[in-house]
């Protein structure tokens, strides 16, 4: 072989393979559309911070490491699956985009209370909202799972959430056939409010099927359509599911069944019969559309409704 072919022949080799790792390059990028746009991610992100505790369920249910975490409200149910090194990028509301600008992360998830922080965090890491409609649930939660599955090349595992969650409504919705009327009661600084089928609990209505007990709901941002215990008897549902925000927040663990002994609500068929759940307090309400909370509420659902 001729010295001339020979350095040819490696120089297309190189040039070849340095053409086919650029390829590789191009091919990992991936164009992720979310509710405030569209995002390119480089590779399989390995520094990922959220500023979102059910963003955070989320990726735990695939097990990828998070490296940012809210400041505040963490759900017990997820107690001990944050880092201890996590970083804290601010509260719920509030990001400290010093902390997540230092942080140099690969990606940064928003969602719900954190979505308006998108339009300053854009500019300082690939950014993507992941929040969910409440009259769309589960069918969020499942968007999301598959986005994630996407974007960390963990399309298997979402397909295997997925499939899971899908097994649970169903089994939730078995167990509700037939069972009645149902109200979910919110709880709030000695106050009693109702939520509807625009809810943060709507799944109680719209994917498990239980009938309101009430033709119309107006639902307030916290503390839901305002009740008395009247109302509660006249309305009379066959069901009660109660969340307790007090608890949720972390101010009055507790208040909620302190409150719901009262005369004229033991008088209504739900209490009389014992079809009164209580769903995790944090879970319904400031993780709502996390995967393993919404998991953990439909077995509650499922084990009340069977009891």
């Amino acid at each position: 072989m001729s010295m001339l072919f020979r350095s040819t022949a490696i120089a297309a080799a190189v040039f070849a393979g340095t053409m086919s790792l650029a390829s590789a390059s191009i091919a990992q990028d991936k164009v992720i559309t979310h509710p405030q746009g569209e995002t390119t991610i480089s590779g399989v992100p390995a520094k990922v911070l959220t500023q979102d505790w059910a963003v955070f369920d989320d990726l735990n249910a695939f097990g990828i490491d998070v490296s940012g975490v809210p400041a505040s409200n963490a759900p017990s149910y997820l107690s001990g699956k944050v880092a201890a090194d996590a970083l804290q990028i601010g509260s719920l509301f509030e990001p400290d985009f010093e902390g997540i600008a230092a942080a140099e992360a690969d990606v940064y998830f928003v969602a719900g209370r954190s979505a308006a922080a998108y339009a300053t965090a854009k500019d300082i890491v690939p950014s993507v909202d992941l929040s969910v409609s409440n009259t769309e649930f589960i069918s969020g939660i499942k968007h999301n799972i598959t986005v994630l599955g996407d974007i960390f090349d963990l399309e298997a595992k979402a397909e295997e959430l997925n499939a899971a969650l899908d097994a649970k409504v169903a089994e939730a919705s078995a167990a509700a056939e037939g069972k009645g009327s149902a109200l979910v009661l919110v709880t709030n600084a000695g106050k009693l409010g109702v939520y509807g089928p625009d809810s943060r609990v709507a799944w109680v209505y719209n994917e498990i099927g239980m009938p309101s007990a009430l033709d119309s709901v107006k639902d307030g941002d916290h503390g839901g359509d305002a009740v008395s215990f009247e109302f509660l008897l006249e309305v009379n549902p066959d069901w009660v599911f109660v969340v307790d925000r007090d608890a949720g927040t972390g101010e009055n663990a507790g208040a909620a069944a302190a409150l719901l002994d009262n005369e004229l609500f033991n008088q209504t068929n739900a209490a009389k019969e014992g079809h009164i759940v209580y769903l995790d307090p944090q879970a319904s309400y400031i993780s709502m559309h996390g995967y393993q909370g919404v998991m953990l509420l439909l077995d509650q659902v499922i084990a009340g409704l069977n009891s």
